[in-house]
């Protein structure tokens, strides 16, 4: 029995997936419950595992290719007598993908029209064209062969069944392939490589961009966009306020030796002033108002590579300021190698975007969907204002900016809750300890 390896639904929102690596090789055997494949979802690297037992018998999408979600990616043998079959079944699918036709679920016959007697090489032998007569091409190769000019009928596959692979196109047009796995096809255009600096600001932006080049969006910027989109359908509307810092700066400097971080004070501060305010924790739907029954504060972080996730802080309000920082350096140092799981960067209520940290003033953030407001937080700086006395003096201010879903909270909703939160933050910050 031959049975095929789905593309999984690792989120609710994913549409298609990218094959990080394959984990099995061809010819291995597979446990039930044992991981074959990391699979790149929107927004994580997550390990897909085998519901079956059997022999890897072949893979259909290799490592760095995009495969919808619900297609057959790999196809496991039950027996060593199956592998064969299973061949020659995956050489038929990926030669629907490369050429157009369409897929065959059973093994293709003999009895096809007969090709040219050609050979292709792969790993150094030679390896006969797939028995159904089609040009094996990967999606990759057929683009970048356009795009360099290359004619595809010339070309001897150097990928499993005689596969012509990107690297066969690059070869051909005199370029050095570009390594990007064990089995795979280079991505084209390349990829800006990401470079791993200190600075929070720098590592979030490719050192230099790939002038005059195409560079396809990855699955993270993908989402990004698709979320984006889905929001302008939303009615928004903006309030500012401006919130004196002083004591939160000095309580903040009391703390950070114990692991404290700003982000955990701000969103600390957000999820007790959403205690009061349940409204602006809820979101639309409709069929009415969702109240939430937990307070969810999600933190926006930039990916190196581009495009952004939203870790967050489940239960923020319930948890102590310590736990609630060390819980979001786990989240970071998880999401910066796409290690989260889906319920920590798609179940936030609330949004919080620090901009601040960058330097910028003020600005105003889009509501991601699903989510009744998002908060755009600016820097902190010295101001010179008028104190209560009448005089003039030096405080910390920052400007913040609540975008707001206007079909369930309304004007004077946000006005209230920027209100309290600032109560929180200038005259009674300690209470963020408690």
């Amino acid at each position: 029995m031959i049975r095929e390896v789905f593309m999984p639904a690792l989120s609710s929102t994913m549409t298609e997936g990218k094959i990080v690596s394959w984990v099995k090789a061809p010819g291995d055997k597979v446990e039930k419950g044992e991981t074959v494949v990391i699979v790149e979802s929107d927004k994580a690297d997550m390990d897909v595992e085998s519901f079956h037992e059997g022999i890897l018998a072949a893979i259909v999408v290799e490592a760095g290719e995009t495969a919808p979600v619900g297609e057959a990616i790999a196809l496991l043998a039950e027996t060593e007598a199956d592998i064969e079959a299973a061949k020659q079944q995956a050489a038929a699918k990926t030669g629907a993908i490369g050429g157009g036709a369409e897929s065959t679920a059973a093994p293709v016959a003999t009895a096809v029209a007969s090709p040219p007697p050609e050979e292709a090489v792969q790993n150094g032998a030679s390896s006969p064209r797939p028995p159904s007569g089609r040009v094996v091409i990967s999606p990759r190769a057929r683009k970048l062969a356009k795009e360099l000019k290359v004619d595809l009928t010339s070309l001897q596959g150097s990928g499993p069944h005689g596969r012509i692979v990107a690297g066969d196109v690059e070869r051909a047009a005199g370029q050095t392939p570009t390594p990007s796995g064990p089995l795979v096809t280079p991505m084209t255009p390349p990829m800006p490589t990401p470079v791993s600096v200190p600075s929070a600001a720098s590592s979030t932006v490719p050192s230099l961009a790939p002038l005059g080049q195409l560079v396809p969006f990855n699955t993270l910027q993908q989402a990004v966009v698709r979320n984006m989109t889905a929001s302008l359908a939303v009615p928004t509307f903006h309030v500012g306020y401006t919130i004196t810092t002083d004591a939160l700066d000095g309580l903040y400097q009391q703390i950070k030796s114990k692991g404290v971080t700003m982000t955990g004070l701000l969103a600390k501060a957000v999820a007790v002033t959403l205690q009061k305010h349940p409204l602006l924790n809820a979101s639309y739907t409709d069929q009415g108002l969702q109240y939430r029954s937990g307070i969810n504060v999600a933190v926006a972080v930039a990916m190196d590579g581009g495009g952004l996730i939203t870790p967050v802080l489940q239960n923020a309000d319930q948890q102590d300021i310590y736990s609630l920082s060390r819980t979001w350096r786990d989240l970071v140092e998880r999401s910066r190698t796409k290690q989260l799981k889906p319920e920590e960067y798609n179940s936030g209520t609330f949004t919080l975007s620090n901009l601040g940290m960058f330097g910028v003033d003020r600005f105003d953030a889009i509501l991601p969907p699903g989510q009744g407001a998002i908060l755009a937080i600016g820097a902190s700086r010295p101001t010179v204002v008028a104190t209560a006395e009448g005089l003039m003096g030096v405080k910390r201010q920052m400007q913040v900016n609540i975008t707001c879903d206007h079909r369930i909270i309304y004007g004077a909703d946000a006005a209230a809750f920027l209100k309290d939160l600032a109560d929180v933050i200038e005259t009674n910050p300690q209470s963020l300890t408690l």
